[in-house]
């Protein structure tokens, strides 16, 4: 046998021996990045704030998680607890899809808001969680919107809602399809008061909620590579009359074609909102 054969079948061993390795270690001690496929140890990785530290590829972050990286400590009130979810259309499995939603998140719904303060400066937030039910928006998360742009009108604070969505939630039908002109309507009534707001896209930030109020901010901020677009990209590639680049959906395109303001890494991110804020605090924009 020729020394490179040896090689090569002791490298296939040592491969071979690391991944029995790593499939005998705990769970939760190893997270493989989706991406690049670098194996990441997890406590490092939360560290990073979810951001794989070979290739910048940002995981997705749960409603809590995103809380706590964008808000000042201890100060988020929730508003609206009070507003559950039913199954207006007796659609089967519906009611069980989300039963294991709030049993993953421990969220009521995939829309979360409330009053906090970022920097000192008080504010109204949103945020979208994808675990549960991709963050689709139903009934109860489009009235949740509409009422975070209306409590903040009337009490003339800005809105910064962190979005992340598969769409309209089909579960409910055109119920569901109505929540676009009814959280845009809020949205514009908002504007018309001048509230300032801040509309951050995450990875995936699609169809219904990105076609009404996510794209709808007087600022848009997108995160690195972030997956954004009104139709998923198989559903695109069946349906496209002409060829488009592969990165057609993602933040650097839209960056690039205007559809974005500007897209800034996960621990820049509240700092940037922070900023943002004081300038329109003191009745500014210079320096954005």
């Amino acid at each position: 046998m020729s020394p490179d054969g040896w090689f090569r079948r002791r490298s296939k061993a040592a491969g071979k021996a690391a991944r029995k390795h790593l499939d005998a270690l705990p769970d939760g001690l190893w997270t493989k990045c989706p991406k690049c496929g670098e194996i990441l140890f997890s406590k490092e990785l939360e560290k990073n704030l979810k951001v794989c530290n070979k290739c910048g590829y940002h995981f997705k972050l749960r409603a809590a998680e995103r809380l706590a990286i964008t808000v000042d400590a201890g100060s988020f009130v929730e508003m609206d607890t009070n507003l559950v979810t039913i199954n207006p259309l007796g659609f089967p499995e519906y009611e069980s899809k989300l039963e294991k939603g709030r049993a993953t998140t421990g969220l009521s719904e995939s829309m979360v808001t409330g009053q906090a303060t970022i920097n000192g400066i008080p504010i109204v937030i949103g945020v979208a969680d994808f675990a549960f039910i991709g963050g689709s928006m139903g009934s109860v998360y489009g009235e949740k919107v509409a009422r975070a742009f209306e409590y903040a009108r009337e009490n003339k604070l800005p809105v910064i809602m962190i979005n992340a969505s598969g769409g309209a939630r089909m579960f409910e039908g055109l119920i569901s399809l109505m929540q676009m002109p009814k959280t845009a309507a809020a949205v514009g009534k908002f504007n018309e008061s001048g509230g300032l707001y801040i509309s951050v896209l995450t990875d995936p930030t699609t169809a219904g909620v990105l076609a009404s109020f996510a794209m709808l901010g007087d600022i848009i901020i997108a995160e690195p590579d972030a997956l954004i677009g009104f139709t998923g990209q198989r559903v695109a590639a069946q349906a496209q009359v002409v060829k488009v680049p592969p990165d057609f959906q993602r933040a650097e395109f839209q960056f690039e074609h205007g559809m974005v303001d500007m897209i800034v890494h996960r621990r820049d991110m509240k700092e940037t909102l922070a900023k943002l804020l004081t300038i329109s605090h003191n009745g500014g924009t210079h320096g954005i």
